[in-house]
């Protein structure tokens, strides 16, 4: 496998597909380029050329680093991908009073081992409240 640590070479549309099959919703190619873009840390995992891994980190500095966009490819789902990406962006961001990330529901498991805690006063304005509401990722009230 070969790791990447900048966007220099990224097909956006690869990984918008990549990001579709694992599945993390419809990306659009030219918004991914701006955001990982924006993002301090960055990382892409490549086997004979395929993109197979993503995830980045959008960080100040000092105080906070959000990890998050974190894509393996299905036919390299669980086999430990998914935590070296996120521990590498962990490792990146060393430093940072605090790591945070936004977990899909039903992954909370899965950063519980890589020692991530919940966090009891998260909240978030979504662009699309009902649509968030109907994937469980926050409640109606």
């Amino acid at each position: 496998m070969q790791w990447v640590y900048d966007q220099n070479s990224i097909d956006w549309r690869a990984l918008a597909d990549l990001y579709r099959i694992a599945p993390l919703g419809n990306k659009q190619p030219d918004d991914l380029k701006v955001t990982f873009g924006n993002s301090r840390y960055k990382c892409f995992v490549f086997e004979e050329g395929t993109l197979i891994g993503a995830g980045r980190a959008l960080a100040d500095g000092i105080d906070c680093s959000y990890l998050c966009d974190v894509a393996v490819h299905p036919q390299h789902q669980g086999k430990g991908l998914g935590a070296a990406i996120v521990n590498k962006l962990v490792d990146l961001s060393a430093g940072h009073k605090k790591i945070i990330l936004y977990a899909n529901p039903g992954t909370e498991a899965f950063y519980l081992k890589l020692e991530f805690s919940p966090m009891r006063t998260a909240m978030a304005i979504f662009r699309n409240k009902a649509d968030a509401v109907k994937q469980g990722l926050i409640s109606a009230a």
